[in-house]
């Protein structure tokens, strides 16, 4: 689930797997594995990718469909 929702939201964004890359400071084709689930996403690229797309964890991992983005909360 959670590599759909990465995919979609970098999509949602208009932003290229090299753009997410580069935030992340990882290579374009590390980026396309997390993608394609190919490597699992480790903690603090999960946290950033979170952070990036103004969302939260849970919602990449697919444990709610809600998009809130949980610094918003506080």
């Amino acid at each position: 689930m959670q590599y759909t929702r990465i995919r979609d939201l970098r999509e949602d964004a208009d932003l290229k797997q090299s753009d997410i890359a580069k935030l992340l400071h990882c290579s374009q084709q590390v980026y396309s594995n997390y993608e394609l689930g190919q490597r699992d996403i480790p903690t603090d690229i999960l946290i950033a990718l979170a952070d990036i797309h103004r969302t939260n964890v849970d919602y990449i991992l697919g444990l709610t469909s809600v998009r809130k983005y949980y610094k918003e909360l506080l």
